[in-house]
């Protein structure tokens, strides 16, 4: 089983990640982050692959993704 998480707080909300997800298990949050941000979480951590798509896609490297 896959484990993805994400650095809340450096996440820009650019959603690449979200349009990445081979699973459609990412979505950006209604909460936002300290800097104003939506920032990405995964919603079914169960689904997830670990094919580490959304961190391969990620500009700031916010994502990590443990198998």
């Amino acid at each position: 089983m896959a484990k993805v998480t994400f650095n809340e707080d450096k996440c820009k909300g650019c959603g690449l990640c979200v349009t990445a997800c081979p699973k459609k298990i990412v979505s950006l949050s209604k909460r936002m982050n300290s800097k104003g941000y939506h920032p990405a979480e995964v919603v079914n951590q169960d689904a997830c692959i670990g094919c580490a798509s959304c961190a391969m896609m990620c500009p700031d490297v916010v994502i990590t993704v443990e198998r």
